[in-house]
């Protein structure tokens, strides 16, 4: 069993495309209209057949508390890998990202917390 597909809730699906492309630097795999909704998934641009993240919207009420919930809390909404979390850092900084948490080492790995503006407080870590 593998994991192809995971998702994560956003407000508003345009703006977390924009986001998640031009300031991460996903590449979008898939933008079906699926009703009022798309479904729209991103890949990483080192593994185009990876993992899919799902922009998910929030429209249901239960999706909005809980995105609500975690993020008042400080709880990411999901972790991202990445080699050198210091020079990923200074990049996103320099593309407009907003940190909650600088690099910070915890234990043996190395994290650090930004702002999607979508709604999640997104964690990256360096192992």
């Amino acid at each position: 069993m593998n994991i192809i597909v995971t998702s994560i809730f956003v407000e508003d699906q345009d703006k977390a495309l924009e986001f998640y492309t031009k300031k991460l630097g996903f590449v979008k795999k898939h933008d079906v209209p699926t009703g009022e909704y798309r479904w729209i998934t991103l890949v990483s641009p080192d593994e185009q057949n990876g993992t899919e993240l799902l922009l998910e919207p929030n429209a249901h009420p239960a999706s909005k508390e809980y995105q609500k919930k975690i993020s008042s809390e400080g709880i990411p909404a999901t972790m991202f890998g990445v080699a050198d979390i210091d020079k990923e850092y200074k990049r996103l900084l320099e593309n407009g990202v907003k940190f909650t948490m600088e690099p910070t080492k915890m234990g043996e790995v190395k994290i650090a917390v930004f702002d999607d503006t979508c709604g999640n407080l997104i964690q990256i870590i360096q192992q």
